[in-house]
């Protein structure tokens, strides 16, 4: 058909859609009743239309996404075993824990490096080991998860101290690829709101940018982690990439992707009614895929109090399996283009994002406001209020604040400890602390189970 059938019908202005609304209101105040402002001066609205969109275009990745598996090197063996098994079984990608410097050769043996993506995230600073790594494996698919700044800011000390943390990740940014990561899913994990997530991990990233200059901004990546407020998970991902785009413009960077790696948050995991766990995670795998993440590691439904087991494991994988093959979401990429929802949102986000940046930018960068304590008191803020919902039952975790599982029992079953540790260390700074919402509610039901 040369001529199209819409051509027959007349165009709705967002106007006419107003005023149709506010007489079927019946005299109700359409701002009052309709409009929705979230916590952070988010505006949702009853009904977008193309005058919403905000024409912004997204450099989200060329290809779907990877799925990662998350491997712990306590023995180089099995690590690799795992690793080649869960290769098998269709992950993509892997990512190796350490404690301490390992065996790189036996861990990696037979293992296809030029085809997969790996990371690496140390819980220890050493260049000279990653720099062996880099040049054992010599691919540019390889990560890794170094972030001295976000060390500090989860710790609340350097690796050593600043001139020498600053010095190894100086030689290391000289001879490695892919070398220095920005952990934004650390304040997710500690409760800041979105906004606080994007304008606080752009301006993280700008500290090794001012530190370095524009010519190792190809050397960073992003880690994140997505919650259950779905559409605008996917909006974070996506102004994220507009912010990081706006940033290297100020360095004369053009053409440069941001590498984003994403995990569900672990603030809304429960202890209690686990399996809703599995419902949880399912819902940020696709926020996350359809935000546009180049690689998605998934939590187990019982990553809080079980050690590493396959079935865990097995389930994690699979459900990201099912999202990518059978409900083809395998280039979900670029699939929320056009939506004139996640455009305004989007927008929104990236704006108040950019303005906080700004005044964290003015008042003396992320660093300074972190060793002030400004970054740990909005996010604590923050988490406040979030526990406070939990409470008043504004946030909904099911089988914890609503419907719980009287039956339930799980003293027995804890192979972790759940819970926020204490610590008992000198620190330069108060540390960020990650905790999960459902915390209060569970301590209280183990010691009832005691009984």
């Amino acid at each position: 058909m040369s001529k199209s059938l819409f051509h027959e019908f007349q165009k709705t202005s967002t106007s006419a859609w107003k005023n149709k609304i506010q007489v079927d209101l019946k005299g109700g105040d359409y701002n009052d009743l309709l409009l929705w402002k979230t916590n952070e001066g988010i505006v949702v609205k009853p009904f977008y239309t193309s005058e919403d969109r905000t024409f912004h275009e997204i450099e989200t990745p060329t290809k779907g996404f990877n799925i990662c598996q998350s491997i712990f090197v306590d023995h180089e063996k099995i690590a690799n075993s795992l690793a080649i098994d869960a290769l098998k079984r269709g992950a993509t990608s892997i990512i190796f824990k350490a404690n301490s410097v390992f065996d790189y050769k036996k861990l990696l043996l037979n293992i296809k490096l030029d085809s997969i993506c790996i990371y690496f995230n140390f819980s220890f600073l050493n260049a000279s080991f990653q720099i062996e790594i880099s040049k054992f494996i010599q691919s540019k698919n390889i990560y890794f998860q170094t972030d001295i700044i976000g060390n500090l800011a989860e710790n609340g000390n350097w690796f050593s101290n600043l001139k020498d943390d600053f010095n190894q990740l100086d030689k290391i940014q000289e001879n490695t690829q892919n070398c220095i990561s920005v952990s934004g899913d650390l304040y997710q994990n500690c409760g800041a709101t979105i906004t606080q997530q994007l304008a606080y991990s752009l301006a993280h990233a700008n500290e090794y940018l001012n530190k370095f200059g524009g010519k190792i901004a190809d050397n960073i990546h992003f880690s994140f982690s997505v919650g259950s407020n779905y559409f605008f998970e996917i909006a974070k991902l996506r102004a994220f990439r507009i912010l990081w785009t706006t940033l290297l413009t100020a360095y004369d960077i053009e053409n440069l992707k941001a590498h984003i790696f994403v995990q569900p948050t672990l603030r809304n995991k429960t202890l209690y009614d686990y399996n809703v766990n599995l419902l949880r995670t399912t819902s940020e795998c696709m926020s996350a895929i359809l935000g546009g993440a180049n690689t998605i590691s998934n939590v187990s439904y019982d990553a809080i109090y079980h050690k590493s087991n396959e079935f865990g494991e097995r389930i994690a994988r699979n459900q990201l399996l099912i999202l990518q093959q059978e409900s083809y979401l395998h280039d979900g990429q670029n699939i929320a283009d056009g939506s004139y929802y996640i455009d305004s949102l989007t927008q929104q986000l990236a704006e108040n994002a950019l303005i906080l940046f700004k005044q964290l930018e003015k008042s003396g960068g992320f660093l300074k406001n972190l060793k002030t304590g400004t970054i740990h008191k909005k996010i604590k803020e923050n988490s406040k209020k979030e526990e406070k919902g939990i409470l008043n039952k504004e946030i909904i975790l099911l089988g914890t604040n609503l419907q719980p599982n009287k039956e339930d029992r799980m003293q027995h079953n804890l192979e972790l400890y759940p819970f926020v540790k204490q610590r008992n260390i000198k620190t330069l700074i108060s540390p960020l602390t990650k905790n999960r919402l459902s915390e209060a509610f569970e301590k209280e039901r183990l010691i009832s189970e005691k009984i």
